[in-house]
């Protein structure tokens, strides 16, 4: 149940087994059915997700009333409502699976203590910030601005995965179209 978080760990800083058996007993497994809801919109986020099978999807409901999806964390990811556990404040987001998921979860407590302890999850919690930066970056700078069309091509060349996997309603959602735009675009391609 831990094998891929340990090759998630290993590969971006060497992590012992006797280390590693350690992290492991603050990572609960949990399933989840395929549409449940892990986390509602104004509920302070208690926990961090590490993604072993399947898919969860973060977003939030706008002022016009539509769905907006900000991340997707597929096997081999972690994946949060960010500000909620940093901040202990209500969520902005919904964190829910968009596919049957198998999970390893890990309270916000237990995280920042072993972050507090354990160097390598301090290195894989530093990494998971400069990620989510760095991707909210790269999702505002190149998806500004281009049109539907462009922003098609632009999930199918950062992020196919999402494409193959999920419904055209989600995906919709990513970005920022109707779902009968999205399939008239795949059809153009």
């Amino acid at each position: 149940m831990h094998q891929l978080l340990y090759e998630y760990i290993n590969a971006k800083i060497a992590i012992d087994q006797e280390t590693f058996s350690g992290i492991c007993t603050y990572f609960k497994p949990k399933s989840v059915k395929r549409n449940e809801f892990l986390l509602l919109e104004g509920d302070v986020c208690p926990f961090n997700i590490f993604v072993n099978k399947g898919c969860l999807r973060f977003y939030y409901i706008n002022s016009e009333g539509k769905e907006v999806t900000r991340y997707f964390a597929f096997e081999g990811k972690f994946g949060t409502a960010l500000s909620s556990l940093i901040e202990q404040k209500p969520s902005t987001e919904f964190i829910q699976a968009v596919e049957k998921s198998e999970l390893l979860v890990i309270s916000r407590q237990n995280f920042y203590k072993l972050v507090s302890t354990v160097p390598q999850i301090n290195f894989i919690y530093r990494d998971i910030l400069e990620m989510a930066y760095i991707t909210s970056q790269r999702r505002i700078f190149d998806l500004q601005g281009q049109n539907a069309l462009e922003r098609l091509k632009w999930l199918m060349d950062y992020q196919p995965r999402i494409l193959s996997r999920l419904s055209n309603k989600i995906v919709a959602t990513y970005l920022g179209v109707t779902p009968y735009t999205l399939s008239r675009l795949k059809s153009e391609l």
